[in-house]
């Protein structure tokens, strides 16, 4: 059966002499990879070889079938064609590493059309954004992620609990025994930036490069303590010499 979704590329692998396998976050069946015959070749294809490029968003046509882990694309187009992100070096760097976190928490092919919105207005968003704003959107992004996860951290921040205790995901009233967590100096930001509902309302944020960098890596060391085998992300050294 043919369905009509959108879906967001987060990696394409080569396969075979002409074809490629295509990881996508999809509306209407969440993760699923997709295998894009002859898109690796001259001739003509019901498919553009130039869509499957990481963040971008499409709406396709797709044979479905539950029982199968690898599906099918009968067509494709853009939904949104990006003005600046796949041009411009800071957006693109902040692109991947939005896509690379995501390949990461993503593992399950469930239906969830509000994490959909979430990811997709992320990006169109990021297209959108100014200097400041992009220099923000990491730890925007990966901020708001978590609510969707179910491990968010809580603002719970106060004059009297100005400790982020990231193994709790809550401000705390004293050092934690154990060295997870956020001292006064950079907590408080974090409370801001979970008050930020909008990108555009980082303007409001005062964001030193060193304390992006220490704040990300923290927000990184969160996701890693509640997710098995979260690792590393590469893109991440990209992200601080672009962004620097």
């Amino acid at each position: 059966m043919v369905h009509t979704t959108k879906g967001i590329v987060l990696r394409t692998v080569s396969y075979g002499e002409t074809s490629v396998i295509a990881l996508l976050y999809t509306e209407l069946f969440g993760l699923q990879s997709y295998i894009v015959n002859g898109l690796r070749t001259a001739k003509k294809s019901s498919v553009k070889n130039n869509l499957f490029q990481a963040s971008a968003i499409l709406e396709m046509e797709v044979y479905h079938n539950e029982l199968k882990s690898l599906q099918r694309i009968k067509g494709a187009k853009w939904h949104f064609l990006y003005q600046h992100i796949f041009f411009n070096i800071p957006k693109s760097a902040v692109a991947l590493f939005m896509t690379e976190l995501l390949q990461k928490v993503i593992r399950q092919p469930e239906h969830n059309p509000h994490l959909y919105s979430f990811i997709e207005d992320a990006y169109m968003q990021l297209d959108k954004a100014d200097t400041k704003v992009t220099a923000g959107y990491p730890l925007f992004f990966a901020l708001h992620l978590t609510s969707f996860l179910g491990f968010n951290i809580r603002d719970t921040y106060t004059s009297q609990k100005k400790i982020l205790d990231l193994r709790e995901g809550e401000f705390v009233k004293e050092l934690p025994m154990h060295p997870y967590y956020i001292e006064e100096r950079n907590s408080a930001m974090v409370s801001q930036l979970l008050k930020v509902m909008h990108p555009y309302e980082l303007h409001n944020i005062d964001l030193p490069l060193t304390v992006r960098r220490e704040l990300l890596e923290h927000i990184l060391q969160f996701y890693a303590l509640h997710i098995q085998d979260f690792g590393v992300l590469k893109s991440l050294p990209v992200l601080q010499e672009v962004l620097a």
